[in-house]
């Protein structure tokens, strides 16, 4: 099981100075009251305050990213309390929220976790998790990431089951210039080449190149990493009211597996949206894209290539009490797979269909109580229609206090990886994959409360109790053993919190503490066999907490610190570790910046992942110089 698990694994596994020094007077001087009334879109896919949003949401802002010295978007992932980010080496990186992570041994992957980036969705329908080494960005050219704990499928559609993360990208007019970066450390080299202008009247455009090389064995085996991305962005106002945008990727890597082949990497897609702000307030948005991508290993050792068309629409209005979002979409995903020795997808090429209405409703029932009502009708194959319904309250006794509550259901919805496959070894099938496979289901309830607690500290604290149904198990067959089959043996609940402050000890200090509390009750429902035990849902940590400090020293120096802190994983048990990042900043001039990272800064090497499946962590340190003209 262990050679297969490994194949699913490797397949499926210079903005202006003017534009720079605002950046920087954000960060020093804007007050907490003022970042509770930054917008965010993830909660009701219209702009709303950030103070009054009804869930669990954590907003890793622009000055967050540059600060934290990070290269990669996992990396920058950590910055958020209410994720799970464990890594097992370069390419082994594994990212959830409130659990259900998976388990690489039981060949259950973490799935239950939407991603986006600007509105494209870069999870794999083949599996419904992320390839976390093909989604890359610019680290600087992101405006945010908003990270939702809890479900999100109403807005967002099935597997946005535990959470969703998405990642907006900053507008082109605030990218202008030439921007260069270079890095260069014990385990990383990272080049970066950004140009933006304008192209007429209200077109703004930015280009951009990136090269990212990891060489981050704690043993020194060959399994590093390579990956190269050009890009552009183009916003466009074309009206008082309309703005279109344009957006594209393409990327090239490969991967070392030691003395296993290597394994290529590659892509490319096309977004475009444009985006009407009606005079009554509302607005319409129209958005289309395309994404290819691919990945291939030497020798004949296997392949895939997945093309994905998408075209979404959504109306957004106000009427009387009533704030209403509407809209729907159409996914048609298509894929090939040569497959690999041992592992067959049966068919080998599919067409996969989803299409989609939503409506949610905000209603003011009082100047500060709102009630929000959704629900998405979804259909796609391998599924009938699916009802993603949920209810939101939410209080507002004064201006500094949120209180709310929520009911949702989301689902899992199956993968050709659960209806398709079929595991040999030798001549014997060892796995085969069942058209009777059900969605594995969520019905959460969560309570929240963000306060503004004074001028210099805020609070948000949720608490969630979720009830899964037909989780994912590995089965033996029928009166035998084998061939072993996938079922939906699994049921259970899962309770705890996320929480986290952000505190102004002074004005050039500020720190950041987070904690996340998980607790699972999981069995087997009667009649199942617990063939792998129930860790095979997710081998999750107990205990997380994190504490973030930023200081400003004069207006050229800043010192940058995270220390975090993850209990141990249960089965297989992997010892709680804690570790240490930290950055320091100096912009000798108006234009450059130089900076030293180092990450996991307490231990020559520590362990985040069980060793059967990942290698240790080391210790990375690295030179970051940045200028703008």
């Amino acid at each position: 099981m262990f050679r297969i698990t490994w194949a699913i694994a490797g397949l499926l596994g210079v903005q202006s100075g003017a534009a720079r020094a605002q950046s920087i007077e954000e960060l020093r001087d804007m007050p907490l009251a003022a970042l509770s009334r930054l917008d965010v879109t993830s909660v009701t896919r219209s702009n709303a305050a950030l103070a009054d949003a009804p869930a669990s949401i954590y907003v890793i802002t622009h000055d967050d990213i540059v600060r934290s010295g990070t290269l990669t978007l996992p990396g920058i992932l950590r910055l958020a309390p209410n994720l799970q980010v464990m890594r097992g080496g370069p390419n082994d990186i594994i990212v959830a929220a409130r659990g259900l992570s998976g388990n690489e041994q039981a060949q259950n992957f973490s799935n239950k976790l939407l991603v986006l980036i600007d509105g494209r969705s870069v999870y794999s329908p083949l599996y419904s998790g992320v390839y976390w080494d093909m989604p890359d960005i610019l680290p600087e050219d992101v405006e945010r990431i908003e990270v939702i704990s809890g479900p999100g499928a109403t807005l967002w559609g099935s597997n946005a089951v535990n959470g969703v993360i998405n990642i907006i990208t900053r507008d082109a007019g605030a990218s202008q210039g030439l921007y260069a970066t270079v890095v260069g450390g014990n385990r990383t080299y990272d080049l970066g080449l950004r140009y933006g202008g304008q192209a007429g009247d209200g077109i703004n455009y930015r280009i951009f190149a990136k090269r990212h090389e990891n060489f981050e064995s704690s043993d020194d085996s060959d399994d590093g990493s390579r990956r190269t991305q050009l890009g552009f962005r183009m916003d466009w106002d074309a009206s008082a009211q309309d703005s279109v945008m344009l957006q594209g990727d393409a990327h090239y890597g490969s991967l070392s597996r030691g003395l296993n082949p290597s394994e290529a990497f590659y892509g490319y897609d096309l977004l475009a949206r444009w985006r009407r702000e009606m005079p009554s307030g509302g607005a319409i948005q129209l958005q289309a894209y395309y994404d290819h991508n691919a990945r291939e290993i030497d020798h004949d050792g296997g392949r895939f290539a997945l093309d994905t068309y998408d075209v979404e629409a959504q109306y957004g209005f106000q009427t009387g009490a009533h704030a209403l979002v509407l809209g729907g979409g159409a996914r048609i995903s298509s894929y090939e797979i040569e497959n690999i020795p041992g592992l067959l997808f049966v068919p080998n090429r599919r067409r996969l269909y989803l299409a989609n209405i939503f409506a949610q409703d905000s209603i003011a029932l009082t100047p500060r109580l709102t009630a929000t009502a959704g629900i998405k009708l979804e259909g796609r194959t391998y599924t009938g229609l699916t009802m993603l319904p949920s209810v939101r309250l939410s209080w507002k006794p004064d201006d500094a206090t949120l209180l709310w509550g929520a009911v949702s259901r989301a689902v899992r919805s199956p993968t050709p990886f659960d209806e398709d496959v079929v595991e040999s070894i030798g001549q014997t099938v060892f796995l085969t994959a069942l058209s009777s496979f059900r969605s594995e289901k969520l019905t959460a309830f969560e309570l929240g409360t963000r306060l503004l607690l004074s001028p210099s500290a805020s609070l948000s604290v949720s608490g969630f109790y979720n009830v899964y149904d037909d989780l994912r198990t590995v089965d033996p067959a029928p009166g035998g053993f084998l061939p072993l089959r996938w079922g939906n043996g699994m049921e259970g609940d899962s309770y705890g919190l996320d929480a986290w402050a952000d505190i102004r000890i002074a004005d050039w200090w500020r720190v950041k503490p987070g904690y996340s509390l998980l607790i699972h009750k999981l069995r087997f429902k009667d009649g199942a066999v617990p063939l792998l035990g129930l860790s095979q849902a997710g081998n999750d940590p107990r205990h997380r907490a994190s504490l973030r400090s930023s200081m400003d020293i004069g207006r050229e120096i800043n010192v940058d610190a995270d220390l975090r802190y993850v209990s141990a994983l249960p089965d297989p048990h992997v010892p709680g570790y804690v570790e240490l990042g930290a950055r320091l900043g100096w912009q000798f001039s108006e234009r450059a910046e130089l900076s030293v990272s180092g990450f996991n800064l307490l231990h020559a090497r520590h362990q985040e992942l069980p060793l059967s499946q990942a290698a240790p962590i080391r210790r990375s340190v690295f030179v970051a110089l940045k200028w703008t003209m």
